[in-house]
This record gives C-alpha cells, structure tokens and sequence, in this order.
C-alpha cells in the first residue's frame, strides 16, 4: 500500500470504522429500534389501517373535525399534514374545507316532518323522506340515485373523493353516507381505495417496487429522497423507485438505463456510417466507391450531403450538383459521432464488468459467512470465536463495488454534452474530469485488493494466518471507506454543486454502514 492509501490510517476514525474495536465493520442493530427514531419506516398491510388512523387522529384532534372530513382534507393535500397545517394557518378553516370540497357551513338535515320528496336526479316527486339523503353541501337526492352514482364512482377507480350529483357542486361525499348505501362488496373495494390513498396519493410513503411485491409500503420520516433497503430484502431509490443507483442522480440513472436498453451504441454506428435515403428513408452503407450512391428503391444521392441528385458522374463531381462547402461539416459531424460512440463503448464496458463482479461478490458474500462458521466451530482461538471483521468485510466489498460500477454512468454525463454542457468550461470539465477518475482509480485499486483478499480459502487457516488477514481485511477496508466517503464529497461540493441548471441532480449520500434499512411501523 503506498504513502498516500496509508495516510488515511492516521487519521481519525470514520463512522463505523474504528481501529480500536474488535469488530469496526459491525452494522448498527436495526432490532428494536424504535421507528420513531428511523428515517424509513416498513408500513405492512396489516399496518397500514394504524399507520393512516395516526395521521387522521392528529388532524380529527388539531382541527376539531370528524373522520370523514380529516381524510377529505388529507387526501386533497396528498397526506402532508405539515402542508394542510399551513394552509389552515395562512388561509384559514373556512378556505381549507372550500378547496378541499368540504361545506364550511353545517346545512340542516331533511325534514322528517315532509312525507313526501322530489329528487331532480330522477324526477321522481312522491318519496318518503327516508328514501332521499342529503349532503352537507345541502343538496338532496333519491337513495337510489346516490347509489347508481356510487357504484359507477367506486367501480371507475374514482371514489376517493367522490363529488356530489348537483350540478357544478365540487363538494365531496361524506364516506360514511357512500358505505351505507351501497352493497356490503362495494363497500369494502371503497375502503380499501380509502385505506390504499394513503400511499398512492402520499408523497412521504411509496409500494416496495420488489418483483413480485412483497406487499410492503415504506414511510420517509423526513422529505428528502434518498435510498432505502425493504425488509424483503430489495433495495431501491425512493425518489424514483429504481434499483439504488447512487452516485447517479435519478435523471442521469433513467438517461443511462434508457439509453443501455435502446441500444444506442448500434443507433451511434448508424450514424457514424450510414446516410438515410431522401426518398424511402432508408439507411444506407457504402463500404467502397465514389460519392454518387444508389439506394435499393432507385434513388441517386449525394453521399456527402444526402441531397438527392442524377446518374451522371465522375469520380470528382456529380452532374447539376455542388456540394464541397458541407464537406468540412460532414467530416466534422463523422468524427464527433464516432469520438461519441467510442466514450460511451468506454463507459459502458467499465460499468458492465464492475456490475458483473458485483453478482459475484454477492455470491461471495453467502461464502464467507459458510467459511466464518466453519471457523467459529472449530477453532479452539477466542479471538475467533466471532467472525464479523470477515463477513462484514464481504458486504463492504459489495456495497462499494455498486457505488464504483454506478460511478461510470455519472462520469458519462458528468463531463459529457448531454446533461452540463453550458456548465464548465472545457479547462475546468478537464481539471474535475481528472480529479474524479483519479479517486476512481484508487477505488478501483483498493476494491481489488479487498477482492483479493477475501477470495482464499480462509476456513483452512491457521490462527496467525487469520490474524494476519483480519489486519489486512481492517486496514483495506478503512481506505475504501474513506475513498468513497471523498468520491461522494467531491460530487456533491465540486461536481453537482455548481450545476446551474434547475434540474435536481441531488444524490443520496454515502454511509459507511451501507443503504439504510427500514424498521417496522410500531402500531
């Protein structure tokens, strides 16, 4: 290890890594943690009905409404209670219940003293009263025709807030009315639309994206994206619910997937050294010959400059046609095309053989815990009675082999044209260029001989030979924390930090311990 990688030892001690415990690798335990003290919280399906009854019982109390009202209100506001409370503060409770299709006004109930009603639904004019239902809104109308109403709501997906019949009335339906009078399934399919609002129209809580879904919804205590790994296991971005990509932004990881999946380098190759044709619209090669070319529907044309043009030709020059001013710009245009097409070819052959090495270091992983107990049963050592350096070891390999695959997509449209292209001078895009593969080389370097390391048969060890590779483990693995911990900082303060564009190129930050780990709701 030279000079630079061994002054990181001396100094102070990161996160979780510490020369001075047994185990510095050791994630902290996320059993019994209270989840009001976590940043994402695994909401289940049995949870869900406390979860959204906790948001609803802190509106019913603050603004003294019932529970029908507290969820209109909570719905229309995407259950940001905080945003709800600030329009209460700023507008007042009469504009809150008005633009969220609430009365603010307690209309009487029908009056039982009428025998007989007419409903404008319908036209019917010889009703009991108990046949007709009134709204706080005040409007009437036959029981059978707010069925008729509901049923089509509920059955079109649409019956979280289901608008009164009137005509121009934007006021909402009271739920427990919509219960009562529709049949007991339709009932229970407008509860669980009510219940599944809450994480469907909520900004703070999102479905577990798990292939196939493991059913878990995930809560974010604070609103400030970032990536998190389900109890099932998956781990994903919650701002765009796409694999973790960091240190990609959510707009250069969909640019990239987007661009992987369309094949875009054989689209480059098309334009490097194809000319569409000006009738058909076909692409055309041309391996050899002069620049007089001939499509397969017939059509002549200028290989230069793509104009349609006659049969007759020389080798110099075609008859009736002129196109040497384009030449330069053609040439130009090829050139870029083909730098274009070789940076991405780079970019993606880094990105693809880390990300396949990060399969194998999962594998790996799975093996050094068979290898770590292997050795906890037969070894008469205590200092190896316990084999988290190993294990833990294994799972920092995997995590920064991830951040190290994903940090090639970044560079790609960090010093490209596509995203920043206004951003940087082509000195200083050069100077950060430079900068951000030197600490990718050293990543690079140490992820290797991490790799190294841990791929040997270390359950066939004797007790000086599992010391020497704990030493070894602890001090590599200190030094590809600390790489990474300063890869992200110069992202986040040289790179994406003078970004001007308006676009939200934010990343999830770095932690030693790795990708956060939701905790259950406690009811």
């Amino acid at each position: 290890m030279d000079d630079d990688y061994m002054s990181y030892q001396e100094e102070e001690d990161y996160d979780c890594f510490d020369h001075n415990q047994e185990d510095y690798y050791e994630e902290p335990e996320l059993q019994g943690v209270s989840s009001k003290n976590s940043t994402y919280q695994i909401i289940t399906m049995e949870s869900l009905v406390a979860a959204q009854k906790e948001v609803l019982v802190r509106v019913m109390e603050s603004l003294s409404v019932k529970e029908s009202q507290a969820r209109t209100l909570l719905i229309h506001h995407q259950w940001n209670v905080d945003n709800l409370f600030a329009v209460y503060i700023e507008r007042g409770r009469d504009s809150l219940f008005k633009s969220a299709g609430l009365s603010v006004f307690d209309h009487p109930s029908l009056s039982k003293s009428r025998k007989k009603m007419a409903c404008d639904i319908c036209m019917e004019d010889d009703l009991p009263s108990q046949a007709m239902t009134g709204m706080e809104c005040g409007h009437s109308f036959c029981n059978d025709c707010w069925k008729e109403h509901f049923t089509i709501k509920i059955n079109e997906g649409q019956s979280k807030r289901i608008a009164c019949m009137a005509h121009k009335c934007n006021a909402i339906c009271d739920v427990d009315v919509v219960r009562t009078l529709v049949c007991a399934e339709l009932a229970e399919k407008f509860d669980r639309f009510l219940v599944e609002s809450y994480v469907e129209d909520n900004k703070l809580v999102k479905w577990c994206p798990s292939t196939p879904h493991c059913g878990n919804a995930i809560r974010k205590v604070l609103d400030d994206g970032g990536e998190v790994e389900c109890s099932c296991g998956h781990q994903f971005c919650f701002n765009c619910l796409g694999e973790s990509h960091s240190p990609c932004s959510c707009l250069m990881w969909k640019l990239w997937t987007k661009k992987c999946e369309d094949e875009s380098e054989s689209v480059t190759w098309l334009t490097i050294h194809t000319r569409m044709c000006p009738k058909c619209s076909k692409p055309v090669h041309k391996t050899v010959g002069c620049n007089l070319v001939t499509c397969i529907c017939g059509q002549y044309f200028c290989w230069l400059c793509g104009g349609a043009t006659g049969s007759a030709h020389t080798w110099t020059s075609i008859s009736g046609h002129d196109c040497g001013r384009y030449k330069e710009d053609k040439v130009r245009q090829t050139e870029r095309a083909k730098r274009d097409s070789d940076r991405y070819a780079h970019y993606l052959h880094q990105f693809k053989s880390h990300t396949d090495s990060s399969k194998q270091e999962d594998e790996l992983r799975k093996i050094v815990r068979e290898k770590a107990a292997l050795v906890t049963l037969k070894t008469k050592d205590s200092a190896f009675k316990t084999m988290d350096w190993a294990i833990n070891g294994a799972d920092l390999l995997f995590r920064s082999r991830k951040i190290l695959s994903k940090s090639y997509p970044f560079a790609f449209y960090m010093f490209g044209e596509e995203l920043f292209k206004d951003e940087m001078s082509d000195e200083d895009r050069e100077i950060k260029k430079n900068l951000f593969e030197n600490q990718q080389q050293q990543l690079t370097g140490n992820i290797e001989t991490l790799s190294e390391i841990l791929n040997v048969s270390f359950d066939e060890y004797s007790s000086d030979e599992l010391k020497k590779m704990r030493g070894e483990t602890r001090d590599i693995g200190l030094v590809v924390n600390k790489v990474c911990k300063l890869m992200y900082e110069c992202i986040e303060n040289d790179l994406l930090g003078t970004t001007q564009d308006g676009i939200n190129h934010s990343i999830s930050p770095y932690r030693s311990e790795g990708i956060e780990k939701a905790v259950e709701f406690l009811c």
